[in-house]
């Protein structure tokens, strides 16, 4: 003796709801799929753009100061080696690359007339 359970036909709008739903599911899941594979594709990107870089080879470098110039300080600053000088009384700070040692940039303090 086997008992089945009757299961009823859906009525047209229930069919209709469930097709619905199957459809906003479906484009739920790509969505998130899409978005993961966006997320994977960005992080492989920068592993492997950062992995083949090769650093720079740093020859000896001398960088010519106006004479009667004296050193402040130095310090480092995310990858900018930063160098504050006294030039004849006027405050001044040079920024260096720290990789390859070129001048990034500089900025003088002058006195108000």
């Amino acid at each position: 003796m086997t008992t089945e359970t009757a299961v009823p036909e859906p009525t047209p709008e229930q069919a209709a709801l469930f097709a619905r739903v199957r459809r906003m599911m479906l484009i739920a899941g790509l969505t998130t799929a899409l978005a993961i594979c966006a997320v994977l594709i960005a992080v492989g990107y920068r592993l492997f753009k950062s992995e083949g870089r090769a650093p720079e080879a740093v020859s000896d470098v001398t960088a010519t100061l106006p004479k009667g110039t004296k050193i402040l300080s130095t310090g480092v600053a995310g990858d900018r080696l930063v160098v504050t000088l006294d030039v004849g009384g006027v405050t001044e700070i040079r920024t260096f690359d720290a990789h390859t040692l070129r001048p990034a940039g500089k900025l003088k303090f002058a006195n108000e007339p």
